[in-house]
Formats: structure tokens, sequence, C-alpha cells
């Protein structure tokens, strides 16, 4: 069987990156792994790597069981070999994304005598793709390496760009680095087998994309959300693209987030805060995302950056996703303290560059700047 993408884009770097293109490859029907990633010959080792809930997906399992012959591992992380080709299945999840499962990832690489001519390729969500893309910058000082997203979350924006590194003493993406993919395999079909929170997660960052950047995309979640609900496939498949295709224009333009890259990061600063002061793992991005954007458009309204009236609309359309979007989170009610977590946590993100915390904001439809602002004023925000 030949794969056949049905569209492609290319992401190209300044000269000055050190990296040439990545290639986003889109496809349609059912995923297959086996196809796209037939046996190799020895010329080039791979190294797979995914998780024990990805490794148990249905369009999933006839290509590990190339490896794994059925077998299921007494204990994570679990490695397997076929030949040149390494499989390295990890625990699934926000608590997993940690130094100690990039270095298992390197050390499966090493322990199956891999050289710097090897191919790491990510199975996965956000996390895998960030954890493989990590390991694979580190391995042997730099080996070239694939993502083949599995979720919404990471078709859209965690598998595109760059950006890898792990979670550190409980705190969001503390450690990484730049390194692009050099080809990404988006399969929507993978989205129907995701549960509904991992779902809902995805359209977080859909919606940011959508307010950021596409007036298309934001009438499209407004009049058809019972279809996008609904997984249409169609309408999946548009708004996957038009999301790869507005963060592939914004790294083009500014790979190391000097600028308006970090807009990327709109609802960020809140979310990460509030990952970090629920406990990693307890509320997922996408959910938390929503609620920083929602903390941001309360930011923007407080100190007479956006009209109340675009707040309130925007707002209108994380509720109708059925976002919590309260000022203090079910995730947060009852903790002692939570507001001040949220604070330090704020106050850590790696992207301030002074005692003043730098927030995304919106002004308008598509208006966006960054600003930094102060504890009082975030804590506005907070309540």
């Amino acid at each position: 069987m030949r794969i056949t993408e049905a569209k492609s884009l290319e992401l190209s770097f300044p000269p000055d990156s050190g990296f040439s293109s990545s290639h986003i490859l889109f496809y349609s029907g059912r995923p297959d792994l086996s196809s796209l990633f037939p046996p190799a010959d020895s010329a080039r080792n791979r190294l797979f790597v995914t998780d024990s809930t990805i490794a148990s997906l249905e369009p999933c399992r006839e290509f590990f069981f190339r490896f794994t012959g059925g077998r299921q591992a007494s204990q994570l992380p679990a490695v397997y070999r076929d030949a040149a080709d390494t499989l390295c299945v990890l625990g699934a999840g926000e608590s997993f994304k940690t130094m100690e499962n990039v270095l298992a990832i390197a050390r499966a690489a090493l322990d199956s005598n891999f050289n710097r001519n090897c191919l790491f390729v990510s199975i996965g969500g956000g996390v895998l793709c960030d954890m493989t893309g990590f390991a694979a910058s580190i391995f042997k000082r730099g080996v070239d390496v694939e993502f083949v997203p599995t979720t919404l979350l990471a078709d859209v924006d965690a598998a595109i760009g760059g950006k890898t590194g792990c979670d550190f003493g409980s705190y969001k993406n503390m450690i990484g680095s730049f390194y692009p993919a050099r080809n990404i395999h988006i399969w929507s079909g993978f989205v129907q087998s995701l549960p509904q929170k991992e779902f809902i997660s995805g359209l977080g960052e859909v919606i940011k994309t959508a307010l950021l950047f596409s007036r298309e995309l934001t009438d499209i979640l407004k009049a058809r959300a019972d279809a996008v609900l609904g997984r249409n496939q169609e309408l999946l498949e548009k708004m996957i693209f038009i999301c790869a295709q507005a963060k592939a224009k914004t790294v083009h333009e500014d790979f190391r987030e000097h600028g308006k890259r970090s807009f990327l990061n709109y609802g960020h600063t809140f979310a990460h805060a509030l990952e970090s002061a629920a406990g990693l793992g307890t509320v997922t991005h996408g959910e938390a995302v929503a609620w920083g954007i929602a903390r941001a458009l309360d930011l923007s309204r407080m100190t007479g950056r956006c009209s109340g009236q675009f707040a309130a609309e925007c707002k209108e359309l994380l509720s109708s996703y059925g976002y919590d979007i309260r000022p203090v989170p079910g995730a947060l009610q009852g903790m002692p303290g939570a507001q001040q977590k949220l604070l330090e946590a704020m106050h850590k993100d790696k992207k301030n560059s002074s005692s003043r915390v730098k927030v995304i904001l919106q002004s308008g439809a598509q208006e966006t700047h960054i600003t930094e602002v102060s504890d009082s004023e975030l804590c506005g925000a907070l309540q």
C-alpha cells in the first residue's frame, strides 16, 4: 500500500538557526503506521517512542505487534527490538514528562548501539513529541527526529515549531531546547479515537489559534459547535490545517520567540501556573489554556486594553465548549493559598525577563500585544 498525503506544508527556518526545514504532511483515512514505517534494513537504526496508551490504540496495534509480539511489559519504560529498529514504551500522561524519561529514551538508543545516523520517531501526543525531540537533540549532540502526533493538541500545536523539553520541579517545560522535527506526519483519523477529555483539551489550542490568527476558524467554532464536538472528519481536517498553517507561518517569522511567536503563549502564563498549582496532570493542558485565556481577557478588560463586549464574546465561546473559566476553577476550589501559588508559578515562567510577569493580551479579534503586568493586576484577574 502506498500512502499519499492530502496536503503538505514546508516550514523553513532562518539560515542562522542551524536547521533547514520541517515538512508537515497531512493524511486522510485510517492511520497506517506499518506502511509509513515498513521494516528497515540495517543502513539506519530507528527508535520509535510511544506510551502505554498509544500502544493499545487500534490503529497502532499491528505496527507495535511487530516489536512486542503481544507481550505485556511488566514495568515501564519497556524496550523492544526488531532487527535495526527499537521501540521504547513510556508511561502515559503529564506526570511522566520528566528528565528521567528523556534519559530513558536516550538509553534505549545507546543500549541498541545507535550511531549519529539514527532516527528518533515519536508516536503520540504533545508530551511524547516534546520528550522525544529533546532526547534527539542531546543524543550524541543531535540526531534526526520525526513526529507522528496522535492527539488534536499535538496536531495543531505541540508537534510543530521545534520546542522540546520536559517538566522539572513541578513546573512546566523548565528544561528543553529548540530542535524541530524533520518530518511531521499528521493523520486526523487519530483524533476519532481520543477520549472526550483529550479531544476537548486539543480544542483549547484550536480556540487559541482562532482568536490569535483566524477569523474564519473563529466563525467555524462559533457557528458549527455541534459539528466540531461531533468530530466531523472534513471539518476536523480543515481546522487542523488552518492551525498548522498559522503556527508554521508564525514560527517561520520568529523561530527563537523574540517577538510574534510569543503570541502563541496566549493564555499560557496563567495556564502553566494552574497546571503547576493544581498538580501536573490534574488539569489537561487545553483546559488550562482555556482558563488562562479567560484570565487574560479579564486582565485586558480591567486594564482598559479591550472592551467588555469583546471579552464577554470570547469568554462565551470558551464556555460554549464546556471549559471551566471561573477565576477560581474547580481544580483549585478549597485550596489554601491558591492565588499565591499561581503568582509564584507565573513568576517562574521562563518567558519573564524582569520582576514583572510577561503576558499576552488582546485588544480585539486578531489584535494581540505582549506586555508586562504587576502582581496587583494579575490578582485582579484571579478573583
